[in-house]
């Protein structure tokens, strides 16, 4: 076998990340390397065998063991060597699985099957296995973090922004809660489609041809076969299993990307100088950048927005490799080979936005300054004004208080204080703030003016919202865990 030095391999996965993310890249081994292709082809093979023994009533604990023994020392240097003389990747293993299992059970290695019996099968196998072994706990992770930050900063004022403007005050955990929904309703429908992958043992075509004439009933066969692996059958295949089912879960991992991706656009925005209100961890060692000693960049959050960027488009080709001409082609042989890389730079953005999310600071009093300030100080404030102008039966409401903001703009004043310039609409809306109970009774100017300068007060159900978001999906989450 060949030894080659880390840096010598191509793709970053198996040089940077495998180093910097070396725990995930351990966890995702055993599931989407080649040698766990290779050995889940030879598991599939064993349960095969298994199903025709079970079949014949010949099956014995001793012969179980013994076969599981000879398909645990296949080696992928062995079929790799072996596939040098066939040419065919699993004509290769099953020789070499031939000359390791018990001599009673040779004739019956890869019997009634094709290739994609076991290929389509094992990748079932495998998706299902690194989607809920290690996939879904990393975002279960990602999730229940997002849920204590939601609860924790769900009383925290903070400007909303809508087209990249002050828009009207929400709460730091109001904006979290979103993605705690978005993710969390994701990563149920990610668990939901990983139970759902199927595997076949149908022949060439599909139609069970070959194992129609090695027993009464094929499909019996097909069954045990799969329950081998814990799989069930495909409704209908071809050589292939209907695509659709690996296609939907793979579609919703990319869902999940996408709103992970927004995730860090929103949080590497809002680490902007002139922003400021959150900030990623910084290690005391750590280099912004390589000639500027004060940067602190946000590099994470836009490191996960460029693994999104990479990986993002390959969702094309999962929609390519639903094509397959007739009852099978090759067009998908090779394409399906880097549905591993796909895994793997998911887990490492999932991975990455976590040890954000860890670190993530809140400035506090920049998003005072954020919420108060703007291009009009107190200016996010116009909205309750309008409507509560507008509830007093003033039908040009809106109007009214678009020119006070025009004024207020024009001479360079505070929201309040251009209010203030207009005593008979201040009244009005100073009446409905004491019907709500947001000031006392008879109020006075000052104490409506009050309400102007605190948008903070101004929140609408940010927090209630983040708090209830918070607890269903840390509920949920906990009781879906393994």
């Amino acid at each position: 076998m060949e030894i080659r030095s880390i840096f010598c391999n191509i793709s970053p996965i198996d040089h940077r990340y495998s180093i910097s993310e070396h725990t995930l890249f351990d966890a995702l081994m055993p599931w989407i390397s080649e040698e766990a292709s290779i050995k889940a082809c030879v598991k599939a093979e064993i349960a095969l065998v298994l199903a025709h023994l079970k079949m014949r009533g010949t099956l014995t604990p001793a012969l179980r063991d013994a076969l599981e023994k000879a398909g645990d020392s296949v080696k992928p240097e062995e079929v790799y060597a072996e596939e040098r003389k066939t040419r065919h990747n699993i004509r290769a293993l099953v020789n070499v699985l031939k000359q390791k299992a018990p001599p009673e059970t040779a004739p019956l290695v890869h019997l009634g099957a094709t290739s994609v019996d076991i290929l389509d099968t094992s990748l079932s196998y495998r998706m299902k296995h690194v989607t809920q072994e290690v996939a879904l706990p990393e975002l279960r992770k990602l999730e229940l973090l997002l849920c204590d930050f939601a609860e924790k900063e769900a009383e925290t004022p903070q400007v909303g922004r809508t087209h990249g403007q002050h828009a009207v005050p929400v709460t730091v955990g109001f904006a979290i809660a979103e993605y705690v929904s978005r993710l969390g309703k994701s990563i149920l429908e990610i668990e939901k489609r990983s139970t759902e992958l199927k595997g076949k043992l149908a022949g060439a075509v599909g139609a069970y041809n070959a194992t129609a004439m090695i027993v009464k009933d094929p499909e019996a066969l097909e069954r045990r076969y799969l329950a081998e692996l814990g799989l069930e059958p495909s409704e209908h295949a071809t050589q292939l299993v209907e695509p659709e089912y690996l296609l939907r879960l793979l579609l919703e991992f990319n869902t999940s990307f996408g709103i992970i991706a927004n995730l860090a656009d929103d949080l590497r925005h809002l680490q902007r100088s002139e922003i400021g209100e959150l900030r990623e961890d910084f290690a005391s060692g750590q280099v912004g950048s390589s000639t500027m000693p004060q940067k602190r960049n946000p590099w994470n959050s836009e490191h996960v927005k460029s693994l999104w960027k990479a990986f993002m488009p390959r969702v094309q080709t999962f929609f390519m490799d639903q094509i397959s001409e007739h009852q099978r082609d090759l067009s998908n042989s090779a394409s399906q080979r880097f549905i591993a890389d796909y895994i793997a730079g998911f887990c490492m953005a999932v991975r990455r936005m976590t040890g954000v999310i860890e670190g993530i600071g809140v400035d506090k009093e920049r998003l005072a300054v954020n919420l108060r300030g703007g291009g009009i100080p107190g200016g996010v404030m116009a909205e309750p004004a309008y409507i509560l102008l507008a509830e007093t039966g003033v039908s040009d409401a809106h109007e009214i208080i678009r020119a006070i903001t025009l004024s207020a703009e024009q001479e360079k004043t505070s929201f309040a204080d251009a209010l203030a310039k207009h005593p008979d609409v201040l009244a009005r809306i100073a009446g409905k703030l004491a019907d709500l109970g947001k000031i006392p009774r008879n109020p006075s100017a000052k104490d409506a003016l009050s309400f102007f300068e605190q948008p903070e007060r101004y929140r609408g159900l940010a927090a209630e919202k983040a708090k209830a978001l918070a607890k269903k999906y840390r509920d949920t989450m906990t009781v879906q865990a393994p």
